[in-house]
């Protein structure tokens, strides 16, 4: 694999050497202070050009940073362009996921100085790397701090306990139907994501609502206490119906107790009564596959 430097120069002589690159920055988590540094990270770089045109439809230009082994942009069927909506106004920017032979990976965006301008593309990981015409704006130093996990509403706390509730009572009825694809998708996409949201904010609550919980809540184990975590790594099930059970339990369990603390410290009521409606309902389906 090509070292961090040797990857860095690649980026940056690209930029000189072409006349259509106004200017590049470096956006993500290479940028941001609080993530530890490894191998896997990418480097995610816009560069604001003239025009977007000629990037997009000749790419010869991406040898320039090795072989592609796999790529995705941004209108791609199902790519990241479909999942974010950003499948328009390619005139203004577009961007490519660049995985290279050797593991490196290079998340590269192209956009109009009007673009630029007005921010669209970037938050607060901003790094400038190269300037030829002196448009990039002098900001403060990166910080993630527009992912901070954020401290939630009434309205939204419950609205994540009712769904977390709800979603597991339709988990219960895929077990009892026997359809496996839709218990698991349902407790996995749903339930799941309730719980971990709910996390977040427990964690919120004792960091002061000032650190990230990373993409798809990726940092739980560092900042959860160890017996929160031990729990959570409990809640996976496997394709067993008969050990589908203990998971969800476990899961309303560590929900219940840290929407307790979310509740106390938001001054929020608790769902008993959604808890335990929940409850009656999983064991009747129970009953009824005893």
């Amino acid at each position: 694999m090509r070292t961090e430097q040797e990857m860095m120069n690649l980026i940056l002589d690209f930029a000189k050497m072409d006349d259509r690159i106004l200017a590049a920055y470096l956006k993500g988590s290479r940028t941001n202070p609080n993530v530890p540094p490894d191998i896997y990270r990418d480097f995610d770089i816009m560069y604001v050009v003239t025009e977007t045109y000629s990037f997009i439809h000749d790419t010869s230009w991406m040898k320039h940073f090795g072989t592609v082994m796999l790529m995705q942009e941004q209108d791609t069927d199902f790519g990241y362009g479909g999942r974010f909506q950003i499948r328009s106004n390619y005139d203004e920017s577009y961007s490519w996921l660049l995985l290279f032979d050797d593991g490196n990976r290079i998340d590269v965006g192209v956009e109009t100085l009007a673009v630029m301008e007005s921010g669209r593309n970037r938050n607060k990981l901003f790094l400038p790397l190269l300037d030829k015409v002196g448009c990039l704006p002098h900001l403060p130093p990166p910080t993630d701090e527009d992912f901070h996990i954020k401290k939630p509403s009434e309205k939204r706390f419950h609205g994540y306990c009712n769904e977390f509730f709800w979603s597991l009572c339709d988990v219960a009825k895929g077990i009892a139907r026997d359809k496996l694809p839709f218990a698991m998708t349902t407790y996995h996409a749903l339930s799941r994501e309730m719980l971990e949201v709910m996390l977040d904010w427990y964690i919120g609550i004792g960091t002061h609502y000032a650190v990230s919980g990373g993409k798809l809540h990726k940092y739980l184990k560092k900042y959860l206490p160890s017996d929160f975590y031990t729990a959570y790594q409990n809640i996976y099930c496997d394709a067993s119906y008969t050990s589908f059970w203990a998971p969800i339990d476990t899961a309303i369990q560590l929900f219940r107790k840290a929407a307790l603390l979310v509740a106390q410290d938001g001054g929020f009521s608790y769902p008993e009564q959604k808890e335990q409606a929940a409850k009656k309902y999983m064991q009747y389906i129970r009953s009824t596959l005893a």
